[in-house]
């Protein structure tokens, strides 16, 4: 018999003291003290202690002994008021109990094979093989629900800026630049192929193309590609476009938006407009195009200065085209000789740098760990360059661009989390803008476009194009919360021409460019408005939200890092009947047989 719930087990307080009511959810702990049984009643809203006795209802305190943890129950009780020595302030029910009069016991379960809480040492795998228990525990449930609630507020916010959310296929045409499609075989057209989409783009461009001048849409993108802890091969994206826009327009309504999902499911009140930040700006200054705000340490170059120095390594990496680089650690100079040691060596495992170079501005000297070499009027002039105060630490790296920018970003990445130099109790928003149109790609021999060959170059840059395409800056932005990219866009090339111009400099010819995207440049011809948008990452954005570390944790059911999911063993072999059916063949040796 189902005993209808009339509460959940994290909202009774002594305002139910004396009422009769029903509770359902999982036995969480068990305690027998002197033949009366406690137990803490768990669901996703909460616990709530119930207490079975013999002088309540000896039928079901004796029905309660057989219970265990993880068994599933229903109770009947009355609410009352705890005595004053056992309330417990760590459970938001903790000033009451309920004495139960009633037991179902719905179903038993076996041992876990992990305790059901938060902060568990247990191996991922084990975790991911059980899902459905690991998703038991507050903190993943608490991840879940936060996910839901940002969900919420999406849709919320652009449907009071008259955006209409509009479903684009997850069967499409693969368009194979970039990361891998996941391809799907076609049975009633046999050797064609679907392909899953790694992004709406060009369904979006088309909306825009039909005169629905404001999309969006929460939906599922699927990249195959190789994984790490920021990376899934399904993923959600939070996916935006509009009509007769420049960047100002995609800069603040996407402000807008993230200012209310900080404010409705954190309380956070960002506060708008957030900076902005060129990526050569960003790269020249951080050593990254996601730069971590919370915390300073910005870059100096010292090139100018050490051209000249009779230190090989300075003088050598200036005259090639190189950098000379560092920033300044506030109040560090005091690190002693091992610690410093051990920070080379994370220069070079970990940022692949050469090595590190140091100069600690004590009260005493100006010491350089190259001071055998350098100058110490060289020195001086490098830390009043930095301009470090007394007890400051200037960390300095040589090498050539951009290569070193990158690695000193990983030290300065380093030294903001080994000693605690990193705000954790703001959030640090930006954008990053005019990314290069193009990157070159040694391998292929060509140029490959760094975001899309959809982004619309800078105007002013448009000339280049023909004759230095490597310095084309584009209309693209990235949105960046605590060293994270959450989100990238560009305004979209609109013209035909620009747009047959930009396949050409990616090496696509015009027979290629009209099989692959001859319906997107057909429905240019018909009049195609101004337009851009952007695409959030809904799992980033949670993960940041609710501190996880991995994407995992803020996903119901992930894979893991070799694209598996040990819960249900997919991927996994099929019939070799439905591989006859779509006509498909393997290659001689893949083993058909369960795995």
């Amino acid at each position: 018999m189902l005993l209808k719930r009339t509460h959940t087990c994290g909202e009774l307080s002594s305002a139910e003291s004396g009422q009769q009511v029903i509770l359902n959810g999982w036995v969480d702990t068990r305690r027998d003290l002197g033949g009366v049984i406690f137990i803490d009643l768990r669901d996703r809203y909460g616990k709530t202690q119930v207490v079975f006795s013999p002088q309540d209802n000896p039928e079901s305190h004796q029905l309660a002994d057989s219970l265990r943890s993880e068994h599933v129950i229903g109770i009947q009780g009355v609410v009352r008021d705890r005595d004053e020595v056992n309330i417990n302030p760590k459970m938001a029910t903790g000033e009451i109990e309920v004495r139960v009069e009633s037991l179902q016991i719905y179903s038993g379960a076996d041992t876990p094979p992990f305790e059901i809480e938060d902060d568990i040492k247990t191996n991922e795998d084990v975790r991911l093989k059980y899902r459905y228990l690991d998703l038991r525990r507050p903190q993943m449930q608490r991840n879940l629900l936060v996910r839901s609630k940002v969900a919420q507020v999406v849709r919320r916010y652009f449907d009071e800026h008259q955006f209409a959310e509009i479903e684009t296929p997850v069967l499409m045409r693969s368009t194979p630049e970039g990361a891998r499609d996941y391809l799907v075989p076609s049975r009633v057209n046999p050797g064609s192929f679907y392909a899953l989409p790694q992004s709406p783009q060009t369904y979006k461009q088309l909306l825009m193309v039909s005169g629905m001048d404001r999309y969006f849409q929460i939906v599922k993108c699927f990249r195959d590609e190789d994984l790490r802890a920021d990376r899934q091969p399904e993923f959600t994206q939070i996916d935006v476009e509009m009509s007769f826009v420049d960047e100002e327009s995609i800069y603040q309504m996407a402000e807008g938006m993230m200012k209310s999902i900080l404010a409705e499911v954190h309380g956070y009140d960002l506060q708008t407009p957030i900076p902005r930040m060129t990526y050569d700006h960003a790269m020249k200054t951080y050593g990254s195009d996601k730069p971590d705000l919370r915390f300073g340490l910005e870059f100096v170059d010292f090139s100018d200065i050490v051209a000249k120095s009779e230190f090989r390594v300075f003088a050598k990496t200036v005259a090639d085209g190189g950098a000379v680089i560092g920033f300044k650690v506030p109040g560090h100079g005091h690190l002693g000789r091992g610690v410093m040691d051990r920070l080379t060596k994370r220069a070079i495992d970990e940022a692949g740098a050469s090595g590190l170079i140091y100069i600690k501005n004590n009260e005493d000297e100006v010491y350089s760990s190259v001071g055998k070499f350098v100058s110490q009027e060289t020195t001086v002039a490098m830390t009043e360059r930095a301009g470090a105060a007394k007890g400051d630490l200037i960390l300095v790296l040589a090498g050539s661009a951009p290569d070193v920018y990158a690695q000193l970003g990983q030290m300065r990445l380093i030294m903001g989390q080994e000693y605690d130099l990193i705000d954790t109790s703001k959030h640090a928003l930006l954008w990053v803008t005019e990314f290069p149109l193009l990157e070159y790609d040694a391998e292929e021999g060509r140029y490959v476009a760094m975001h899309h060959p959809f982004t619309s170059p800078l105007p002013q840059d448009i000339a280049l194009m023909d004759t230095e395409p490597g310095k084309v800056r584009s209309r693209a932005y990235d949105m960046v919360m605590n060293g994270n990219e959450i989100g990238g866009g560009s305004i979209r090339i609109h013209d035909r021409k620009l747009q047959e111009r930009m396949f050409e400099l990616l090496g696509i010819g015009e027979e290629e460019a009209r099989e692959k995207f001859g319906f997107l440049l057909d429905a240019f011809r018909f009049g195609a408005p101004p337009h851009g948008g952007i695409a959030f990452g809904l799992d980033r954005i949670v993960m940041l939200l609710t501190g996880s570390r991995s994407l995992r944790d803020v996903i119901a059911f992930p894979k893991n890092q070799r694209a598996q999911s040990t819960m249900d063993n997919s991927p996994d072999v099929v019939d070799p009947r439905q591989l006859d059916e779509l006509h498909i063949q393997l290659k001689p040796g893949i083993n058909l047989l369960k795995k």
